[in-house]
């Protein structure tokens, strides 16, 4: 077992993150993981990332406040707003942005699957 207390979590550096904060909960630099990694992004009032894709799914749950997803796969764009415990799944190569448009403090999970290895 490997436990990440929330106050001893290491901080990381995403690329294309503004005016937030992300923490590893499991994996990498927190400990061992064989298949996915956990994540808390904190993020402050106006924060957001880009519209970019990622080659694996990712799951995000809103921990805290109001958080705004917008997605586009094939063309098609979609914006939709998250609150506490409400959850969302990007399929690989969807692009996806967040963005903290209230004047609150925002959080969510991320959890995602190591990228599969090269052969």
């Amino acid at each position: 077992m490997n436990i990440t207390r929330f106050e001893q979590a290491p901080e990381y550096k995403a690329p294309n993150h503004f005016d937030m904060k992300c923490l590893r909960l499991q994996g990498h630099e927190a400990g061992p993981s064989q298949t996915l990694w956990l994540g808390v992004s904190q993020i402050q009032p106006g924060g957001h990332t880009t519209l970019d894709g990622s080659p694996v799914e990712k799951h995000y749950v809103v921990l805290e406040g109001e958080v705004t997803l917008v997605s586009e796969l094939n063309g098609v764009v979609s914006e939709s707003v998250l609150t506490v415990h409400d959850s969302a799944c990007f399929a690989p190569g969807e692009k996806r942005q967040l963005l903290n448009k209230t004047n609150r403090h925002a959080s969510i999970l991320l959890a995602m699957p190591y990228p599969p290895a090269i052969k």
